[in-house]
């Protein structure tokens, strides 16, 4: 549709991090856990979006393609490592959870 000139080429930064904050407000009861993609706005932006309202730091891809052919330009891969310290520097404890929030293991790497 861009290419078409029949949308714009997608949301402004200022506009995805309140889509999550209102997400946080709007959903809560419905929807509690709000989760921030890092291949879509990389670590540094997910720390942003985590404090402003995302509760989850996604996801392990392998060969992701899909936010790459859309023009996401934040890498392939994090390790599990960077991923506890984006969320441990913004003073939050990392856990591994399941697909449906069960925990598996919290990794309190702040003490």
């Amino acid at each position: 549709m861009f290419r078409k000139s029949r949308a714009r080429r997608g949301p402004t930064w200022e506009e995805v991090v309140k889509m999550h904050a209102v997400a946080r407000l709007a959903l809560r009861g419905s929807i509690d856990n709000i989760q921030v993609s890092w291949v879509k706005c990389g670590l540094d932006g997910s720390r942003l979006i985590l404090n402003s309202g995302a509760n989850d730091l996604g996801g392990t891809l392998m060969n992701e393609s899909i936010s790459r052919a859309a023009g996401a330009s934040h890498g392939q891969e994090v390790t599990p490592d960077q991923m506890r310290a984006t969320i441990s520097s913004i003073g939050r404890v990392p856990a591994q959870r399941t697909t449906t929030y069960g925990m598996v293991e919290v990794f309190n790497t702040l003490a």
